[in-house]
Parts: C-alpha cells; structure tokens; sequence
C-alpha cells in the first residue's frame, strides 16, 4: 500500500522535474544507497585493510560470513533465515557504534522474533551520551542490556563449563 500525502506529491513532483534526483554513490558503494551519502565515512571501507575482519575474531572453518550493506545486519540479509533454521533464539551483540549498528541490530532481531542481549561493555559510540541513552533505549524496548561478566557467566554455566 502506498500512501500519497501532499508533502509526498509535492516531494515527488520536485524530484522528478531535478536533474539533480539520480542516485550516486562511490563506485562499489552502489548497495550502501542513500546510508552512504548521508553517512561518507563508510567510504574508507573500500581500502581493503580497512575492510577485513579483525584479528583475533576470523571465521572459523565452515562459519557463515553475512556482509551487511546497511546499519543492520538483518536488512536485506538472510540473517534471521540462517538462525531460525539453525535453532537459534537468542543473538549477542557486540561491536561498534551504539546508536547505529549497534541500536538497529537489537531492533531489527526483536522485529525478527529474537531475544537481543547486550553486553554494554562490548560496544561504544562516539560520546558518551549516546552510548548511554542507546543502552537505555535498548534495554527499555528491544533486548537485555547486561554486564560482559554476566553475558559470560550465563554462557559458561549453560555450557556446563568450568
């Protein structure tokens, strides 16, 4: 369903009488869309070192990679596809920015049916105030903001290791 509001029409009759309307994006960037001009910095993930996967967390053998091209890791992936059929019911977040990835991911996995934990520590933003007031948002909405020690607590006693 498509709703047409004035602001929309008027917005549509704008961009079709611009010659300035045509998407651009870097070369290679093309699935990035409108995240990657609003967002350049991203650009510097077409340097190759600055691409790959830290040392220390590479995929081990026969690991899913899932390239994501957008703030979440289940837009436009087959993410939620691959945990459902593996049984999975629970997702972990840790990496960078709270109020980006970070927030969208913990949305998109409770939209998806997935109990979200996050491990504050595990995580940062570019200031302080938005890490907190994400992890509050987050822990208020979307999943369990939780201490590292206890994520990691949980984790060994339900393995049953020691």
């Amino acid at each position: 369903m498509i709703i047409f509001t004035p602001f929309a029409a008027s917005v549509s009759i704008a961009a079709s009488m611009s010659s300035t309307c045509q998407p651009s994006t870097a070369p290679g960037f093309d699935d990035g869309g409108t995240w990657v001009r609003k967002a350049p910095v991203l650009k510097c993930f077409s340097q190759p070192r600055l691409a790959q996967v830290c040392e220390g967390v590479e995929p081990i053998d026969n690991e899913v990679v899932i390239v994501k091209q957008y703030a979440s890791a289940f837009f436009g992936t087959s993410l939620s596809s691959l945990l459902l059929s593996r049984g999975i019911d629970t997702i972990i977040l840790a990496g960078c920015t709270t109020s980006g990835c970070i927030r969208a991911i913990a949305v998109g996995g409770v939209q998806h049916g997935f109990r979200v934990i996050v491990p504050s520590e595990c995580m940062g933003d570019r200031h302080p105030a938005p890490h907190a007031s994400n992890l509050f948002d987050i822990d208020s909405k979307y999943g369990d903001v939780m201490a590292q020690a206890d994520v990691l607590a949980h984790l060994i006693g339900a393995a049953g290791c020691f």
